[in-house]
């Protein structure tokens, strides 16, 4: 195997010739060196202020966002409720119809604490029964379906509550369905 002579380092001129050399720093004028550091003190200002206003952004994006993601969740469960209410509805006419018949006691009070039991979950979900009967007629809250005289309840009370409102939250979910009362008949010549 053959050697290779080493090759010697290259003088200062040839230095020159390959670009070897490293340029000579800047020379700044006296006073200059006053001016970097205001510059830098700047941009580090501006980096400063960049950082405060990502991070306040960040801030306001994570709120939001937990916001949306708590606004999602409630309308998904005003919506399951709203699917159960009709279940609730037809559960109630049953057992008003059971009495009204006369079911066997046992399998009535059997469907009773069932129905107990799930308007007890109902009301953990925040659902509220609206109490209509005996109140006066509230268009914020009651569904007039009909009026009736009544010489013993009088005009603008519910009689009767046809069908069960609910309240969410303190926000009405579905208006009790109502029959108002227009007072005693006036009797005509």
């Amino acid at each position: 195997m053959k050697k290779h002579p080493a090759h010697p380092a290259p003088s200062g001129a040839e230095k020159k010739e390959t670009g070897g050399a490293k340029p000579a720093p800047p020379v700044e004028p006296a006073g200059s060196e006053a001016s970097g550091a205001e510059a830098v003190s700047l941009e580090i200002e501006t980096l400063k202020d960049q950082m405060l206003r990502l991070r306040a952004d960040f801030d306001n994006y994570r709120k939001r966002a937990a916001r949306e993601r708590q606004d999602q969740a409630a309308r998904a469960a005003e919506d399951l409720l709203r699917e159960l209410l009709p279940v609730a509805d037809h559960f109630e006419r049953g057992l008003k119809t059971a009495r009204e018949h006369g079911a066997d006691p046992a399998v009535i009070e059997g469907f009773q604490l069932i129905y107990d039991q799930f308007q007890g979950v109902l009301r953990q979900a925040g659902l509220e029964p609206i109490q209509a009967e005996g109140q006066p007629f509230n268009p914020e809250f009651h569904e007039a379906v009909s009026h009736l005289p009544s010489a013993e309840v009088p005009a603008d009370v519910v009689i009767e509550q046809t069908r069960r409102g609910y309240l969410l939250g303190g926000k009405l979910l579905r208006a009790a369905q109502v029959v108002v009362s227009r007072g005693p008949e006036e009797e005509t010549d």
